[in-house]
């Protein structure tokens, strides 16, 4: 396989520091980093390539390579913020050279035109994106980040690569907005992709864009990101409606021979949605039924009462809004004493902004 490669050195005293301190950033955010400290280096090996950092006599190296323009653009991306932000006080100059240094557009960047829109229920729509070479998001990362440029803007501007490996934005006035959702379905050899939509009685700035969206809106796209669950013997999914798209591809990716439940809250039975899942998962929908959401504790509840099974590998998942996030957070880590390893608790959104408006992994 023929690897992409670029490089970039700073000078500096201090390498062998800040060495040690992005590989500590860098375990944080759970990425595989070995540093050895003795000789000032560190390697990062990701899915998409491998970096490396390396101090040596009043200089600092970073190496990046990987088999895809998107691959070495990401890890260019790790590396220099890190970079950049440890090595703050002397304010470096990052400027890489090699593979992918020449280019217009950001390799995770696609211009998307709406295809068509469908309301799935009464607050759920789905709007069908199409776009040129979507193969790449026919992957295990799951989420985009959507672009929805300025309300007036003739020309949309987005993004563009920087010499530090870093995006460019526009200015403040013409920057587009920036949300994460999740790809409900990507059919590439259609060049099509399905992203459902929370719709609000006062809507934000995503969900107001698909209010108003229709055949041939443009909206920006970057991506993917996100990996999907890892199989397990038994598993506990639970969410409220900016979750469901998240939900329905776990489900759709479980083997069959997984066993578990997953409960979703949402409004009322109007909101019920088909979903493909193994026959051992039980799918349980919680209605509000007029309480507001994100401040009642109805999936919270629900989620404590469940009963885990003593044998076999088990993982629980949810994605709500951020109280109840952090309600579980502590449910499973301190009063269960689960290992951080089988469970993720993630904030979709808060009361400060629309549901569905943060989402995340």
């Amino acid at each position: 396989m023929t690897l992409l490669t670029a490089e970039a050195t700073i000078p500096t005293a201090a390498g062998s520091a800040y060495v040690a301190e992005v590989c500590e950033r860098l375990l944080k955010a759970e990425f595989a980093a070995n540093a050895d400290h003795g000789s000032g280096r560190i390697e990062l090996r990701d899915g998409l390539g491998i970096g490396t950092l390396e101090a040596s006599s009043g200089t600092l190296r970073m190496k990046v390579e990987a088999p895809t323009e998107q691959g070495l653009s990401i890890l260019k991306f790790l590396l220099s913020m890190h970079v950049e932000e440890v090595a703050a006080t002397e304010k470096p100059e990052v400027v890489w050279t090699g593979d992918g240094c020449g280019l217009d557009v950001l390799p995770s960047f696609r211009e998307m035109t709406v295809l068509r829109i469908a309301d799935v229920t009464p607050h759920i729509r789905r709007v069908t994106l199409t776009g040129h070479d979507l193969r790449r998001f026919e992957s295990d990362s799951v989420h985009v980040r959507l672009l929805f440029p300025p309300e007036g803007l003739a020309v949309p501007e987005w993004p563009k690569p920087g010499k530090n490996g870093r995006p460019v934005w526009p200015p403040e006035d013409r920057k587009p907005a920036q949300r994460v959702y999740t790809i409900r379905r990507i059919d590439a050899a259609a060049a099509e992709m399905d992203i459902d939509f929370v719709m609000h009685e006062v809507p934000g700035i995503a969900s107001g864009w698909a209010a108003k969206a229709e055949a041939g809106t443009i909206v920006g796209l970057l991506g993917p990101g996100g990996r999907e669950m890892t199989p397990n013997d038994w598993v506990l999914l639970a969410g409220d409606e900016t979750a469901i798209p998240a939900m329905a591809r776990i489900l759709e990716k479980l083997p069959e021979t997984t066993r578990g439940v997953a409960l979703i809250e949402v409004e009322d039975t109007r909101e019920v949605q088909g979903l493909v899942r193994p026959v051992g998962v039980e799918v349980r929908w919680l209605f509000r039924n007029g309480q507001e959401t994100g401040r009642n504790t109805l999936l919270a509840d629900a989620v404590m009462a469940i009963e885990w099974p003593t044998e076999g590998s088990t993982f629980a998942w949810l994605g709500a809004e951020e109280a109840t996030a952090k309600r579980l957070r502590v449910h499973w880590r301190d009063e269960m004493g689960l290992e951080k390893g089988r469970w993720q608790a993630v904030s979709y959104w808060t009361h400060e902004v629309n549901a569905g408006e943060k989402s995340a992994a």
